[in-house]
């Protein structure tokens, strides 16, 4: 059996999702915070059951009979989330999986400005000393275009620090790709890291130049200092500790973190990534 956490959320909701058109709902579970929630795959045959990373025994239940375990990356920033990961982990083992992944970031590492890095890198450590087979999914860069661009829609600008070339995925492909890997599908080794990016690395002038093609209309790409933009960003409302961590994360694009292109994800989708413009068009008709 393959247990997924977080299946309720949008990245491994769409694994759950690609894991049900190639395997029977029987040979899928769940484990998850409100089972309510996961109502929609119960009634399509997956288990569902109830756990969370805080508690070790719920998850053990949860994860019983697994054979596979797909964990996805704690996003409750009030936690302790290393030692959420290191919890799950641990009860996935105790459970008696066979492999564990774990859905982390492309650039993990510990010497880098983006603070989220060292915690997929320190989860990876703790994963290596399991004793069970584990697979780091190190997705590129996903998440809400509008975050990611600002109020382009509204000034016709994407006005935001200097960037440097980042690996920018959608997650449907990192969804799919996910499921190719638990269902065995395509060649290769998926002991450890496995990088799963585009074939190559976007910017925001990419962007720009995109959200200008869908629209019909010229979107300016517009350097802002960084001081300046943090400065703007406390204005409109954001809390100074968050502008300054979305900061960190520029700062990782410009010193070449998320630089480097892997064939992988291109492998086993067996076609090209979702490009800029392909996420706008869809982004815009949403």
């Amino acid at each position: 059996m393959i247990i997924a956490t977080g299946a309720t959320g949008t990245l491994n909701g769409a694994t759950v999702e690609r894991l049900l058109e190639k395997l029977p709902a029987e040979q899928i579970g769940v484990s998850v915070r409100d089972p309510e929630r996961a109502a929609h795959l119960e009634r399509r045959g997956v288990r569902v059951r109830q756990g969370t990373y805080d508690d070790p025994d719920a998850l053990r239940r949860s994860f019983e009979g697994a054979d596979q375990v797909l964990l996805v990356s704690s996003s409750d920033l009030t936690a302790d989330v290393l030692a959420q990961h290191r919890r799950a982990i641990d009860a996935a083992v105790d459970a008696g999986a066979r492999r564990i992944l774990y859905t982390s970031a492309f650039g993990a590492g510990f010497d880098t400005p983006y603070p989220p890095l060292a915690l997929h890198a320190a989860t990876e450590q703790h994963l290596a000393k399991s004793g069970a087979a584990w697979t780091s999914l190190r997705n590129g860069f996903y998440g809400d275009l509008d975050q990611l661009l600002g109020l382009w829609r509204t000034t016709r600008t994407i006005a935001r620090p200097t960037d440097g070339p980042f690996a920018w995925v959608d997650r449907r492909d990192a969804a799919e790709a996910a499921a190719a890997i638990l269902f065995g599908d395509g060649d290769g080794d998926f002991d450890g890291v496995v990088d799963l990016v585009p074939g190559r690395p976007v910017t925001l002038a990419d962007f720009a130049a995109a959200a200008s093609d869908v629209t019909g209309e010229p979107v300016e790409r517009v350097v802002v200092d960084d001081e300046e933009w943090v400065a703007g960003e406390v204005d409109a409302g954001m809390p100074e500790a968050a502008a300054r961590f979305s900061l960190s994360m520029f700062r990782a694009t410009r010193e070449g973190h998320f630089s480097g292109p892997d064939p992988t994800l291109t492998r086993l989708l067996g076609r090209e990534a979702r490009t800029p413009a392909d996420m706008m068009a869809d982004h815009l008709g949403a």
